[in-house]
């Protein structure tokens, strides 16, 4: 059995973390394949982890986007205050990019969303006069589970609003980089995090 080289590794990892920031691919095992065909390695053994793209996006972001990646990060979670302050009566709460700070030009604002029925959070859509779609997010957990998702735009931002049960604040589905539970923030996370990325 050949040895994975490391080096080559790593240089997927880098590509894929460039067609992240750079082409907005957000599923990390496209970028994977499409990474390793421009490499010519047709070895799927060497594909590296998730996290370790996730690292590379953060290297990737401080070596090149150094002066622009923390202003956009800080718009993005102000967008972000914004709409959960819109639906504060679903308990939201900020996961993904936006609050692990490796969001980019091409990331989505992505809400938790509590309540007893999915149709309560497009009774405030309407209200407001937003205009949505409506698809489904899956979790595996551990068998594939499916959740309404709402998606509309704040301006020049996309938001997406995962909705869970009233009861399921009390767990957080696996993160797609590591698998853990996922990280998720309330308002006044958020807005201490963006108070002191300001500072």
């Amino acid at each position: 059995m050949m040895a994975i080289d490391p080096q080559l590794r790593q240089r997927i990892a880098q590509a894929s973390a460039r067609l992240v920031v750079l082409e907005g691919i957000a599923d990390y095992q496209q970028a994977k394949y499409k990474a390793a065909a421009q490499l010519g390695v047709p070895n799927t053994r060497a594909l590296p982890s998730n996290s370790e793209i996730e690292e590379e996006i953060l290297i990737y972001q401080r070596l090149f986007h150094a002066d622009t990646q923390p202003l956009r990060l800080q718009q993005l979670r102000c967008v972000a205050l914004q709409a959960m302050r819109l639906f504060a009566a679903f308990t939201p709460r900020l996961v993904g990019s936006v609050l692990n700070g490796t969001a980019h030009q091409y990331s989505d604002i992505t809400l938790h969303l509590f309540t007893h029925t999915p149709e309560e959070v497009a009774f405030v859509l309407i209200d407001k006069g937003i205009p949505y779609e409506l698809n489904e997010q899956h979790f595996r957990l551990p068998q594939l589970v499916n959740y309404p998702c709402y998606r509309f735009m704040a301006g020049e931002e996309r938001v997406v609003l995962v909705v869970f049960g009233i009861d399921d604040i009390r767990w957080s589905p696996p993160c797609p980089i590591d698998g853990k539970p996922m990280r998720r923030a309330d308002i006044r996370a958020v807005e201490k995090i963006s108070v002191n990325s300001e500072q």
